[in-house]
């Protein structure tokens, strides 16, 4: 099985990470509540499984991260 790889040291790999902590900041933390770490954790998690899987993106041709990495990086 082969797999993309990502670059931490990158800039373009850091420009990344910061739009993905700002989505999820906005659409998961600003303005709600969690009345516990396992609460904000849980909802983290869900977030992360829907950005990868489920989130279609027009600059990937209307298909999920993981549909574009399963067709594009696989050997």
């Amino acid at each position: 099985m082969s797999s993309c790889i990502f670059f931490p040291s990158v800039s373009t790999s850091r420009s990344v990470m910061e739009n993905f902590f700002g989505l999820l900041k906005q659409e998961i933390y600003y303005g709600r509540v969690y009345h516990s770490y396992e609460e904000l954790k849980t909802a983290i998690e869900e977030y992360i499984v829907y950005y990868n899987e489920r989130r279609i993106k027009k600059s990937l041709g209307w298909i999920s991260p993981v549909e574009y990495r399963r067709r594009h990086c696989a050997a």
